[in-house]
């Protein structure tokens, strides 16, 4: 992109007055200032946006990793006990065939 020197800042600044008129120029201005403010405004709210969602997945998938957690602990609790009650069925057939 090419440098803008005084002078081309000059005639861009002619080109303007001629199109708008002096007396719009400070409209023109304060529009043009109201606009980047908005800008701003919006990026900054995008990036609070973006914090706030990165906040609520790794509240998600931490929720979400303490659930795996105790689904796999009842997982093998129950196994134990399925463990426990089949060895217990299984003394007690070895008893009566003993009998």
């Amino acid at each position: 992109m090419p440098n803008l020197g005084p002078f081309e800042l000059i005639i861009i600044l002619v080109i303007v007055i001629v199109i708008f008129g002096a007396g719009k120029l400070g409209d023109v201005g304060s529009a043009l200032g109201k606009g980047i403010r908005e800008f701003k405004k919006a990026s900054k709210d995008i990036d609070d946006v973006k914090e706030e969602v990165k906040s609520v997945a790794d509240d998600v998938k931490s929720g979400a990793t303490q659930q795996l957690e105790d689904a796999k602990s009842q997982v093998e609790q129950a196994t134990q006990d399925v463990s426990a009650a089949l060895t217990l069925e299984s003394d007690g057939e070895t008893e009566s065939s003993e009998d």
